[in-house]
């Protein structure tokens, strides 16, 4: 279960902006806008515990269906 991986990316245009990634513990920006976007988000630790926190919302109550 500790391999077990949450990613939540937010892509316009197909392009990926930015990325939380569950294994990092933060947003990670890839384009001028994602990266400053990541900068304000990873200030928030509200933020950061809510993603976190999907992690075994999503993935961990999911993992015995299929």
């Amino acid at each position: 279960l500790k391999d077990i991986q949450f990613i939540r990316s937010y892509c316009y245009n197909k392009l990926e902006l930015i990325r939380f990634d569950s294994n990092v513990g933060k947003y990670v920006g890839y384009t001028e806008l994602g990266v400053k976007n990541a900068e304000i988000w990873n200030k928030d630790p509200s933020q950061i515990a809510v993603m976190t926190a999907q992690r075994e919302t999503y993935c961990l109550t999911n993992v015995g269906n299929d």
